[in-house]
């Protein structure tokens, strides 16, 4: 049997959601800060939401080009395990992201596109705790609901664990595990009915066939 595949649900915006995602097993919860994303979220409602999380669930913040003062204090206030960085950030930012927010963890996020090289990777691979992938959609940084071509990840050769993300839903999830065994997965608006609004159905449903490509049993 292979290990099992973590389950991230990200752009949370409302506390039902967040109970439905711990309610059906879900081992981390991402909290969007950037401003220019329709899942934006403000740190007094992330810490109100955190301080009620069960033992075990990582409470994640995304980022994107944030005043590395500015996360630090986030991380801080709101309680959050790790910090997914998805702009320019430097392998300094990150390391110092990484010293300095503990017990917090980076995992830095990339844009895969037919131009991805594993040289963009190699520098992050002492500094940070996993690599995030998403697809590269020209002045989004993310959460563009759009898969890319996952032959790519074999010629990356990553040297950290992996959380897959982009375009992922209840239909796809089984492939994606079958062909990439990422150490995760990351799903946003595959289980959405708008943007920040969460189908329990459907996430239930996601979660059902992430645990069943994980047996082998379909």
């Amino acid at each position: 049997m292979r290990s099992r595949t973590r389950i991230k649900m990200c752009g949370l915006t409302r506390e039902k959601d967040v109970i439905a995602g711990v309610d059906v097993g879900l081992d981390a919860l991402g909290f969007i800060f950037h401003d220019r994303s329709p899942r934006n979220v403000y740190p007094d409602f992330v810490r109100a939401i955190v301080s009620k999380i069960p033992p075990f669930i990582n409470c994640v913040g995304v980022f994107v080009d944030r005043d590395r003062e500015e996360v630090e204090e986030i991380v801080e206030y709101c309680g959050l395990s790790h910090a997914q960085l998805h702009g320019s950030e430097t392998p300094k930012y990150c390391e110092r992201i990484e010293r300095f927010a503990a017990p917090c963890h980076v995992v830095k996020g990339f844009r895969v596109s037919d131009t991805s090289r594993k040289d963009e990777f190699t520098p992050y691979d002492d500094l940070v705790h996993g690599y995030l992938l998403d697809t590269y959609v020209k002045g989004s940084p993310g959460g563009t609901g759009s898969s890319f071509d996952w032959s790519i990840i074999q010629r990356l050769d990553l040297q950290r664990p992996m959380i897959l993300a982009g375009g992922l839903n209840p239909e796809n999830v089984v492939e994606a595990i079958s062909t990439v065994a990422p150490f995760g997965v990351d799903v946003n608006s595959g289980v959405e009915v708008e943007p920040g609004i969460k189908d329990h159905e459907s996430l239930a449903e996601f979660v059902g066939r992430v645990r069943q490509a994980d047996t082998g049993k379909f």
